[in-house]
């Protein structure tokens, strides 16, 4: 006897907060996890980007599933399809996604699922009736997306292969596959394995540009100007290990990150309107107040830091 492919049945949708796709591509009954409300950075909003998206689905939104913080979260207090919580209630999605929550939401055709390693254990979990595809899958999802603990194998494997390969969109649902199939598919986990290998050489050159962060307080700070390829999640930790803020200057942005428990917050520091509060990324142009403000802000944290 076959037994039923659970995967069959269901559509997924790889999403990001700040490029939604037009409703009506979405078919039936949809459920969205770990998609952030759009911040308000000038370019994207939530009036421009998110509250058309829920608008246009209408009553085909089952429930959106959330753990970043945002203050519109507070229009949708009074709507039960809406879970959202903020990162200090909850370090990663794949928690909010219980059996309780999947059977008062019932069928859904399309899971749309932010396109990292939270979102998809997230999408597993849903499909899997709220259970962990194996045990521990939400303490590593955690681990991953507040980079702090250190994850176990399967979600260090899967979180490499990801960054190496994190536009292949192939890729996203062989991990639904594997995590689904419980971990009980090693031929998807092959490939999961050689896209992870892939990623190496980018955390060898994370590890050489590292040596060039210049430390001012409690800020590291590192303007690359070299072409060659590499991980920039590793590059801000390894910065935040030489001091309490990693910023990152490259291709017109700056990337700064900070521990999650860190205290700080960058969503309301630089007046963004919604993301994670430990890491963001912001337009170059803003370079002299970013640091201005991150040295102000930071000033009581540098002895703090130097002294751990």
């Amino acid at each position: 006897m076959t037994t039923p492919d659970p995967l069959a049945a269901m559509r997924f949708a790889f999403l990001t907060p700040r490029v939604l796709p037009k409703a009506e591509t979405l078919a039936g009954r949809v459920v969205v996890l770990d998609i952030a409300f759009a911040a308000d950075t000038g370019k994207t909003s939530f009036a421009s980007v998110t509250l058309p998206f829920i608008t246009a689905l209408g009553s085909r939104l089952a429930a959106w599933v959330d753990h970043h913080d945002h203050e519109r979260h507070a229009d949708y207090a009074g709507d039960a399809r809406f879970v959202l919580a903020n990162k200090a209630q909850h370090g990663a999605c794949p928690e909010m996604v219980t059996p309780d929550l999947v059977k008062r939401i019932g069928p859904v055709d399309t899971i749309a699922v932010h396109v990292d390693l939270d979102g998809l254990y997230a999408g597993a979990k849903w499909v899997l009736g709220g259970i962990e595809p194996y045990d521990g899958a939400d303490a590593d999802a955690r681990a991953i997306d507040t980079r702090r603990g250190k994850p176990g194998p399967i979600a260090e494997r899967i979180d490499r292969a990801l960054r190496a390969r994190f536009r292949d969109e192939t890729l996203k649902h062989r991990i639904l596959q594997y995590l689904i199939a419980r971990t009980h598919a090693p031929h998807h986990f092959e490939e999961i394995d050689t896209a992870a290998r892939l990623v190496d050489p980018l955390l060898e050159q994370a590890q050489r540009l590292s040596t060039q962060f210049r430390v001012d307080g409690a800020v590291a700070y590192l303007d690359v100007k070299s072409g060659a390829p590499y991980d920039k999640t590793e590059l801000l930790l390894l910065g935040q290990q030489l001091a309490t803020v990693a910023v990152v200057r490259d291709s017109g942005s700056i990337s700064i990150a900070a521990d999650f428990d860190s205290g700080l917050d960058f969503v309301r520091l630089f007046d963004l309107g919604g993301g994670m509060p430990t890491r963001v990324s912001i337009p170059e142009a803003r370079r002299d107040e970013v640091l201005a403000k991150l040295a102000q802000s930071t000033a009581h944290l540098a002895r703090t830091h130097h002294h751990d």
